[in-house]
């Protein structure tokens, strides 16, 4: 399976990317990341519960940089 990966609408032009792949996250479960500068990089798996916790914080502006 291929993964469409989709950067971050957080991310802006600083470099600092993600990407995650929706369709696998909708088909296993699991919420693959990556960064968006190493495309041949490691990537990282979440499950949806923990990844959806995750954006959450994100959108409520509990992380700051």
């Amino acid at each position: 399976m291929t993964d469409e990966w989709i950067k971050s609408s957080y991310s802006g032009n600083g470099g600092q990317c993600v990407e995650w792949a929706p369709a696998q996250a909708a088909t296993t479960g699991t919420v693959p990341v990556r960064d968006s500068k190493d495309l041949n990089g490691p990537t990282l798996a979440f499950g949806t519960t923990a990844w959806n916790t995750f954006v959450s914080g994100v959108k409520a502006g509990h992380f700051h940089a």
